[in-house]
């Protein structure tokens, strides 16, 4: 770790001698330095261009600076945390096998720090203050160096506080040491990302307060009647006893929603349709980055098939679909062949109060129609309760619900008490005695639909794993939350009152994700890969961050080959906060 004194500032980050505006306007995307109003900020005019992308930075030293801007995507000035004064930062272009130096400094009130994620290096390199650095203080900088080791599309954020959900992400391409394997005539990088006026700050304290406080997809009467005329009144008022006795939301898809979130692709909202360019002919790649900080997003270009090449930066064996639904953290490659002048980039928010949207054209100035959003569903009896038929049903009233998710259950003491928090604590409201492990389910809102939607269970990298060894131990997490409380946890256990797990360097070993809440959680495990298997064991891709259904049991070995304190965590931001984080020492 090395620091300097950034020269020519004082203890308060000011210019010395100089009195400048503490912040400046931009609006919008920012494709440079620049501060250009965002009607200028079009189409380019070389198809070849990536438009409505942040700055790219090329070779082996970077110099970022981080500091506060006013942003205007709403029509409300407020302030953003800026890399290079950019929403997004600059995107930069790194090739395996080269040592890049990236000079950090912050020009904030607060420390702030720079995760890069995805990427394999030594753990003082990795970002995260208290664990493997102590953070980078006002007025002073940071310096990150490491040699790259791998290829693919990565991207990175801050670790600190709430600063990635103020802007503070961008895009790694790391181009492989041997040439670019996938071939393409064009590519481009879609970054998804969203805004919210409110202080992240406040949004957190309003969620401890009311957890479904931005849920408005609530039960109505209209929907009411809509479910007797499909099922029954009994089934109608089974569900709703269910999710009354148990104090659960049944659309609790969502923290946040678009009551205060504006959703972002490449830094620009949905009504000013950013753009990207191709010829006729034309083979497309598309860099798909969830850097949104509380939104899963189903990506989809009507009409247009997609076939999934890279998952987490690794090449897959190609898988062609409709549809692909992706968590915060997550980056999918896909390769497209255009069929007409202009079709639509649509990113759906998983409980469809929102999108975010862009147009695949070979000219400016030419759009597709934007599909109708989807109505939010409820979460099934699967998503409530897990693997149905292990469940011992004696005592239990049920009813055949086709409609509804299987199975319906006319609520007693014996199905309140396997939701009580007798095992965790008062952290938990739930306990899944039964999951799930299937990994060909596509999740709520995906699985009546006629188009063909990616599941774990299709990708498979290519080449198969690198450590074949078995397992020599087996851990089991539990993935666990109080929705009223607002508290999440692993185990039952905020980070704060929790111990680390600790791995033994050199050994493979398997772990066991359960998840106890009605919420997905892409888990992200820092400085090693995750080697997601099926039911039996078998390996099928490598990832750096698994995405867990609610009631579902997902396994994944790791090689922990990387000495250091590392973190594993939610990247659902508001819930890292809010406990489910956990420290990982390999030693």
């Amino acid at each position: 770790m090395q620091f300097k004194k950034m020269p020519g500032r004082d203890d308060r980050g000011s210019e010395k001698g100089i009195q400048l505006p503490r912040r400046r306007f931009v609006q919008g995307l920012i494709g440079s330095s620049l501060l250009l109003p965002a009607h200028r900020l079009a189409f380019a005019s070389d198809p070849a261009s990536a438009a409505h992308v942040a700055p790219e930075l090329r070779g082996t030293t970077f110099n970022l600076v981080i500091e506060e801007r006013m942003v205007n995507f709403t029509g409300s000035p407020q302030i953003a945390t800026t890399i290079n004064g950019s929403i997004p930062a600059p995107t930069l272009r790194w090739k395996e096998g080269d040592t890049v130096t990236i000079n950090v400094s912050n020009r904030l009130s607060e420390p702030t720090s720079l995760h890069w994620h995805g990427i394999i290096l030594p753990y003082q390199m990795d970002g995260v203050p208290g664990i493997s650095f102590p953070g980078i203080p006002p007025g002073e900088t940071f310096q990150y160096r490491f040699k790259l080791q791998q290829s693919g599309t990565y991207w990175y954020h801050s670790h600190s506080a709430f600063q990635e959900m103020t802007g503070m992400y961008g895009a790694i391409i790391v181009e492989p040491a041997q040439g670019e394997r996938i071939q393409s005539d064009q590519d481009h990088i879609i970054l998804l990302s969203e805004w919210t006026d409110e202080n992240p700050k406040y949004v957190f304290q309003k969620l401890k307060t009311l957890g479904h406080l931005y849920n408005f997809n609530q039960p109505t009467l209209p929907l009411l009647i809509d479910d007797i005329q499909n099922g029954s009144l009994q089934s109608a008022r089974n569900r709703r006893n269910m999710f009354n006795t148990m104090r659960m939301k049944p659309t609790d898809l969502a923290d946040l929603s678009a009551d205060t979130l504006t959703y972002l692709m490449n830094g620009r909202a949905a009504g000013t349709n950013p753009g990207l360019g191709f010829e006729k002919g034309q083979r497309v790649r598309l860099r798909l980055i969830n850097a949104a900080g509380n939104t899963f997003f189903d990506f989809r270009i009507p009409g247009l098939p997609m076939t999934v090449v890279q998952v987490d930066g690794i090449d897959l064996e190609p898988v062609t679909v409709d549809e692909l639904r992706f968590g915060p953290g997550e980056t999918y490659d896909v390769v497209v062949s255009p069929t007409d002048d202009a079709h639509t980039l649509f990113a759906e928010t998983m409980d469809r109060t929102g999108f975010a949207r862009g147009t695949l054209a070979v000219r400016p100035g030419i759009e597709a129609p934007i599909p109708e959003t989807r109505p939010a569903q409820w979460l099934s009896m699967t998503d409530m309760m897990g693997d149905m038929s292990a469940m011992d049903h004696s005592g239990m009233g049920m009813t055949q619900d086709h409609d509804h998710g299987g199975m319906a259950m006319s609520m007693d003491q014996r199905i309140v008490a396997r939701h009580a928090s007798t095992e965790f604590g008062p952290s938990t409201d739930m306990r899944i005695d039964y999951p799930r492990t299937n990994l060909d389910d596509p999740g709520i809102g995906l699985r009546d639909t006629s188009r063909r939607v990616l599941t774990l269970a299709d990708l498979h990298t290519l080449g198969g794993e690198i450590d074949r060894r078995e397992p020599q131990r087996e851990i089991e997490l539990h993935l666990t939350g109080n929705m009223e409380r607002y508290s999440w946890s692993i185990d039952g256990l905020e980070y704060g009152k929790s111990t680390p797990v600790h791995f033994r360097y050199g050994e493979k070993l398997r772990v066991h994700l359960h998840n106890d809440t009605m919420m997905t959680h892409p888990m992200h495990l820092h400085g090693m890969w995750s080697d997601l298997e099926d039911a039996s064991g078998n390996f099928l891709a490598r990832r750096h961050i698994i995405p867990v259904q609610p009631a579902q049991r997902v396994s994944f070995s790791v090689t922990a080959d990387a000495l250091g304190r590392w973190v594993w965590h939610c990247h659902l931001l508001l819930h890292m906060d809010a406990g489910m984080f956990r420290e990982v020492v390999v030693a």
